[in-house]
């Protein structure tokens, strides 16, 4: 049997180019990791973009597999969305191609990365912060609502700017929430309930005393993450966060057992490497 060939980096962005989305859907490809990107109604929006080698040349955290792009080609960006400073998360390999490369991409971020994304190269004119508490109207087509994250805990600077986010996302007639780091805390279920979400992406790679010490800060599991999909009413679900390090892994088929065997009628999707899915919303087709 043939290998199945690797398309380049170039290739890839021309066909995030050149999908049209029509209305009540949303396109993501997936990148590894939580590095999502989502386009509807000409928008194109980069979710923790992480492809470059920096974590692999300066910390030894090599990747299970090569990225599907180079952050050099990154050249189609409207909305860079980053939910908090973990190296896998905001890369500081990609952030300065993706500010040089995008100059007009608009780029938001808890307040805690604002000063390394300056340092990275992104300028004072594309950072919005991400402030939990306010809807923000980009581009005129998309709004977001940044969404306090616990990444084991909740943290807040002194003027309460929190310190990880994730972020829901109303786009192209699709609600979509993109989980950041995070486990589930008191509310969070009851937060993202009230939104009515489509799509909804969360890490399933969980946490335990071994991987804590050694300084990994974990997640939701992915019983958590199923109970979660199922309790917020979320449409689709897509689980994150459990394949590029070999030391913080997850089986992405236990989700989806745990979910058939628990929550039989919850659709949910395990996404490719460098697979492109379009979502479309249960709402679309019905007549009025």
């Amino acid at each position: 049997m043939e290998k199945q060939s690797v398309r380049s980096g170039e290739a890839f962005i021309q066909e995030v180019n050149e999908t049209q989305v029509p209305y009540g859907c949303l396109a993501v490809w997936f990148l590894g990791q939580e590095s999502v990107i989502i386009k509807g109604d000409g928008i194109t929006v980069y979710v923790d973009p992480y492809v470059s080698d920096y974590l692999a040349v300066h910390s030894g955290l090599d990747r299970t597999y090569p990225a599907p792009i180079e952050p050099a080609h990154i050249t189609n960006a409207d909305v860079c969305l980053i939910t908090h400073e973990h190296g896998d998360h905001l890369d500081k390999g990609t952030i300065p191609h993706l500010a040089a490369n995008n100059p007009n991409a608009v780029i938001v971020a808890p307040e805690a990365c604002r000063t390394q994304l300056l340092e990275l190269g992104a300028t004072a004119e594309q950072l919005y912060a991400a402030h939990p508490a306010n809807w923000q109207t980009i581009h005129s087509k998309l709004r977001i609502l940044p969404v306090p994250a616990a990444h084991e805990q909740l943290e807040e600077d002194a003027q309460g700017n929190h310190r990880y986010v994730g972020y829901l996302i109303e786009l192209n007639g699709v609600t979509l929430y993109h989980a950041g780091d995070t486990i589930v805390y008191p509310g969070l279920v009851e937060k993202i309930r009230g939104h009515q979400v489509d799509l909804a992406m969360l890490p399933i790679n969980g946490r335990d005393y071994f991987r804590t010490s050694r300084g990994i800060i974990g997640n939701m599991d992915y019983r958590e993450a199923a109970e979660f999909a199922a309790l917020t009413g979320a449409d689709t679900v897509i689980p994150l966060h459990y394949d590029i390090f070999t030391g913080n892994a997850e089986n992405p088929g236990y989700f989806i057992d745990y979910l058939y065997q628990n929550f039989p009628t919850q659709k949910a999707h395990v996404l490719a490497r460098a697979e492109r899915f379009v979502y479309v919303a249960s709402r679309t087709f019905r007549q009025t």
